[in-house]
């Protein structure tokens, strides 16, 4: 906030009309006449300022959805064309989504029904799992579990697996992942022999370095398109996205 006091204050600064010289040519008497006419024509007329941050703080959002666009132009085969991720919904949907979840993600766990409601709803989107753990050692495990059902018995299985954790509301273990998977019907051994794959550390650490990449920091982090959203969005809001990516296409 103070860097942006600041910015804003250089950005009033520049509209004043006594701004006719460079300040580097002032001596030290008439930079400080100088400041002192400019605090108090900022002390007279303070909505300069506050039009002064209104105008940065709009160049910054939009620097930012730039970069964020860029960064997902940068990184669209990693995205949309992983091996290593679970795409659910309708595969040939005419709207991707990349949701990077932590099972023990409380706004996750908010959003997960939500989204189930958007892609069954809508029927026509095309949704891509990211497993992104970074809330400790039960999200970890959590994922592993996850990713190693889905080596073993398959994409369904994931899904059923992937909601129950969801849902999971005790402590991650592997007792109560074992209990999980025969709630479900499940064959649990397979999925704990799957959990020494290699490809389940691989797929981990190839979404971490992909978060990073990108700059996303927390979960849930949604990619509408060629649009990064971080945190939870209402459903309301992805079904406004959702039309807009639509209508953009048309």
């Amino acid at each position: 906030m103070k860097r942006l006091m600041l910015g804003a204050a250089t950005a009033a600064v520049m509209t004043l009309p006594a701004f006719a010289t460079d300040i580097g040519d002032m001596d030290a008497a008439e930079r400080q006449a100088f400041r002192e006419e400019v605090r108090a024509y900022l002390l007279e007329n303070p909505q300069v300022l506050m039009e002064a941050i209104a105008v940065l703080e709009e160049q910054q959002a939009v620097a930012e959805a730039e970069a964020q666009q860029l960064a997902v132009i940068e990184n669209e085969q990693a995205l949309f064309n992983s091996a290593f991720d679970h795409v659910g919904g309708n595969l040939d949907g005419d709207v991707v989504i990349v949701e990077f979840l932590d099972y023990r993600c409380s706004f996750c766990r908010r959003a997960h029904p939500e989204v189930t409601e958007l892609v069954e709803g809508d029927g026509n989107i095309r949704i891509i799992t990211k497993e992104f753990p970074i809330l400790g050692e039960q999200s970890v495990l959590a994922s592993r579990f996850a990713i190693a059902t889905r080596i073993a018995l398959g994409g369904q299985a994931y899904e059923l697996v992937s909601d129950g954790l969801m849902n999971m509301r005790a402590d991650v273990t592997e007792l109560a992942l074992a209990r999980l998977a025969t709630d479900l019907g499940l064959d649990s051994a397979a999925i704990f022999v799957s959990m020494d794959d290699p490809l389940v550390q691989t797929t981990i650490d190839y979404n971490y370095e992909l978060a990073q990449r990108m700059g996303i920091t927390g979960t849930p982090s949604f990619v509408f398109g060629d649009q990064l959203v971080q945190g939870y969005v209402p459903l309301p809001n992805m079904q406004d996205i959702v039309s807009i990516i639509r209508d953009t296409a048309e």
